[in-house]
């Protein structure tokens, strides 16, 4: 009796699992908002995926975007790179949420970016 109900658990756990997952639809790239925290300045910026924009000493690179299945103006996440001017690593790498953008921040001293909203056409 025990292997038998530890079994209708288990599938029952998996089940609710593959539910639990949003179907998503890619975005041919993403809208980003930068901020330098020095002057004051607010750019928005259009990245298509693969290629990068700049602004200021920063470079936003668009990986990918993706946004709930059917509703393009919906919670968008991105995976971005984003890289300082004359500096070797990454600033920035990884995924973004628009409706959180506290949950995975980058870390500038001068600029702050966040999703805006996948882009569609």
């Amino acid at each position: 009796m025990m292997p038998r109900l530890m079994a209708i658990l288990a599938s029952l756990l998996l089940a609710s699992a593959s539910m639990a997952q949003l179907a998503t639809t890619n975005g041919t790239g993403v809208t980003v908002r930068a901020l330098d925290k020095l002057t004051g300045k607010v750019t928005d910026l259009q990245v298509v995926n693969g290629q990068s924009a700049t602004v200021g000493r920063i470079t936003v690179r668009a990986n990918e975007c993706r946004y709930p299945e059917g509703n393009a103006a919906g919670e968008a996440y991105a995976s971005l790179t984003i890289a300082e001017i004359g500096k070797d690593a990454p600033v920035y790498q990884g995924w973004m949420i628009a409706s959180s953008p506290a949950l995975n921040p980058m870390d500038h001293q001068r600029y702050d970016v966040w999703v805006l909203r996948c882009t569609t056409s």
